[in-house]
């Protein structure tokens, strides 16, 4: 996976980034080049997100649970900050919140035959179908892209680990898939019982389309069906994509499909869209019109997320990682987002994507000392507003908050709402999460806020209230904010730069009547 080809000797990768961002990366590039190294920026390292030690980290790849473990792989480069020998990172979690960072699992082949390995997948061969494995449990398999810079093609490669995933050894017949392509990544493989056969799920990114292969082996893969050219969103090139089914209403026997594509959305630099429909184990078949358009996340930074293999019963993870923008971190740059729970619900729109902080990550909250913890009831939300910082004892700015709002009375009303006023969260770096209760819509205010690049655009996003309450999820992590919003109907994912030593969080209202029916604030920092 990698940007545009125009970028290919700089950013491989599955993601877009603009030429604002690019332009802000290349440039400290070349002064660190000719001086020092950036300065230290440990106020905006994550407190419960992933990110490495140092150096720079793209996609999650081969996210898999076993043995009672997380594995998170990542598209990582050993040697510096910035993009470049790309090779798969590894880290494990039992809790998804603490994470133990590994040695590379999968480096990459340099010389005059240099081998990158791009994005994909990782499943548990626990039949031994591929003939690799040396127990009788089992053994992993990891599926990737192989970028071959001097052969000016990506291929499918696959490697596989006898040791639990610490270690690979390529296949070595590789490549497996090979169209003599310079744009054809990402796989993302499957077991489908119903078929007793791996599916994979991989990009042609330039044709906006994805293909279908199937194997019983690993090894011999057949092409079943293409998906795409003409359906949702086309205004960017289609990677990192996954095929995954899922209940609808938590319904066992109603079972739907979510095709998940990095592209663009209409307001953000970044984004991902996703389709719902059926699959008959050769083809995938969109459930709404072909120019429908769907987005996994409405904000700047969620790109190239992919679900987890092999999970627990009734779990259903997806990760994905959080674009860093234009201002720089060192001695790392990049990190991954919170795992998310997803589900299929029935709505006036019809089956949807819903996405919710993992409950394995929130159940972990009810464990904090009650002097981190804050809790609020039937509180009135006035002009003047309300300092949550200093209710919470905040110090920096980790924690996660929730709250549920309602809109006690328009009468005389007078804000910028049609009537009804909105009620805002402010931030440290003086971001500010509102919603509009006429219009039914989230919005994010980034017009004040730090970094190098403040954003101009304020950014709505139509949210519905359940019987007169609206919920907000907010997950701050000193450089990363995401917000989750409606129960999981929508989420918007940023990044946020607040000057060192500033923390703090109000709660306001503008024109209406508001009141916290309840709210939580779990203070994280360290």
């Amino acid at each position: 996976m990698r940007l545009l080809r125009l970028f290919r000797p700089f950013w491989p990768g599955c993601f877009f980034c603009s030429f604002a961002i690019f332009a802000t990366l290349q440039n400290a590039t070349a002064q660190d080049a000719a001086t020092a190294r950036p300065a230290p920026t440990p106020q905006w390292r994550p407190v419960y997100h992933y990110t490495p030690h140092k150096n720079w980290t793209n996609d999650p790849n081969g996210l898999i649970y076993l043995n009672g473990e997380y594995l998170l792989y990542n598209q990582y480069n050993p040697f510096d900050y910035k993009w470049g020998h790309m090779s798969w990172g590894h880290a494990v979690s039992k809790d998804l919140v603490d994470w133990k960072e590994l040695p590379v699992a999968i480096p990459e082949i340099m010389g005059t035959d240099t081998t990158l390995r791009f994005s994909g997948s990782a499943v548990w061969d626990k039949n031994n179908s591929s003939g690799f494995c040396t127990s009788p449990k089992g053994c992993l398999v990891a599926i990737y892209t192989a970028d071959q810079p001097a052969l000016k093609k990506e291929s499918q490669f696959i490697a596989y680990s006898n040791d639990g995933g610490l270690s690979y050894t390529n296949y070595a017949g590789n490549p497996v898939i090979d169209l003599h392509k310079r744009d054809f990544r990402d796989p993302n493989v499957i077991w489908v019982e119903k078929d007793q056969r791996w599916l994979m799920t991989v990009a042609l990114p330039n044709e906006h389309k994805v293909r279908f292969y199937g194997s019983h082996d690993l090894k011999s893969w057949d092409l079943l069906s293409e998906f795409g050219g003409d359906q949702g969103d086309t205004r960017k090139i289609w990677e990192c994509p996954s095929l995954t089914p899922l209940p609808v209403d938590g319904d066992p026997s109603r079972v739907k499909w979510v095709l998940m594509v990095s592209s663009g959305n209409p307001d953000a630099q970044t984004g991902m869209q996703y389709f719902i429909g059926d699959f008959d184990g050769k083809t995938f078949t969109n459930n709404n019109a072909a120019d429908a358009r769907m987005f996994v996340d409405y904000g700047n930074t969620f790109y190239a997320a992919i679900p987890w293999n092999n999970l627990p019963p009734g779990q259903h993870l997806l990760t994905g990682w959080l674009v860093p923008g234009s201002t720089p971190t060192y001695p790392w740059t990049g990190q991954m987002s919170v795992p998310r729970d997803l589900s299929l619900r029935t709505t006036a729109e019809g089956v949807r994507l819903f996405q919710e902080p993992a409950e394995m990550i929130s159940r972990s909250l009810g464990r904090l000392s009650h002097d981190r913890v804050t809790r609020r009831k039937d509180l009135a939300i006035g002009d003047a507003g309300i300092d949550l910082g200093a209710a919470a004892h905040l110090s920096g700015n980790a924690y996660w908050m929730k709250a549920e709002l309602r809109v006690v009375t328009a009468a005389g009303a007078t804000g910028g709402s049609g009537g009804l006023g909105s009620v805002e969260f402010r931030l440290a770096d003086q971001t500010i999460v509102g919603y509009d209760a006429a219009g039914h819509q989230l919005y994010i205010d980034k017009s004040h806020s730090g970094g190098l690049k403040p954003d101009t655009v304020i950014h709505h996003v139509p949210v519905e209230p359940v019987n007169g309450v609206f919920t907000l999820e907010i997950l701050v992590d000193n450089s990363s904010l995401e917000v989750f919003a409606g129960n999981g109907a929508r989420v918007y994912t940023t990044m946020i730069y607040p000057d060192a030593g500033a923390s703090g969080l109000t709660l306001s209202a503008r024109g209406g009547d508001f009141r916290v029916k309840e709210l939580t604030i779990w203070n994280l920092g360290r």
